[in-house]
């Protein structure tokens, strides 16, 4: 059996490491607040608005303000996985395309992860210390939410 040397392991690993930098995953920047946006259909406070914009919106929006790490990869990619990720989970640019119900649930679901501190993540606020919801900013989104979702009307033909 051939011995491989870690000098052969680090060789090919610094050429992989080198190679990745040119390949660069697609940018989520489209416009956040567009055609199909939540404030369409429900009133956002200022205040609200303001949280949503720094603690949500780049990765629960179609438009992200990238870090300067987000061009080494596979940093880069791993953000861009996230905020697909993100914007599958709940994507305020496009809320209004939801159906009622889609719409109700993604709220509550907004209040929860709030609540139990789930969101925003960890991993973001780490390096985005403007992203973490004091406890007042917290229960303020809780209630807007809570609010938006009784305004929302039930619609027995509405299954998404």
């Amino acid at each position: 059996m051939r011995k491989i040397s870690v000098k052969k392991i680090i060789i090919v690993l610094g050429v992989i490491l080198v190679l990745i930098q040119f390949y660069s995953p697609q940018l989520n920047n489209g416009t956040a607040l567009g055609g199909n946006d939540f404030t369409h259909t429900m009133s956002v406070p200022n205040d609200v608005m303001q949280i949503l914009k720094t603690s949500c919106f780049d990765c629960h929006s179609n438009h992200t303000d990238y870090p300067w790490y987000s061009k080494i990869q596979p940093i880069g990619i791993w953000l861009a996985n996230h905020i697909d990720e993100g914007k599958r989970e709940l994507n305020f640019s496009e809320f209004n395309t939801y159906k009622a119900k889609r719409k109700r649930h993604k709220l509550e679901e907004l209040v929860k992860e709030v609540k139990e501190h789930e969101m925003p993540l960890s991993s973001y606020t780490i390096i985005h210390k403007n992203a973490v919801l004091t406890n007042e900013q917290a229960q303020l989104l809780i209630n807007w939410a809570d609010s938006a979702y009784q305004l929302i009307p039930l619609d027995s033909n509405n299954h998404k």
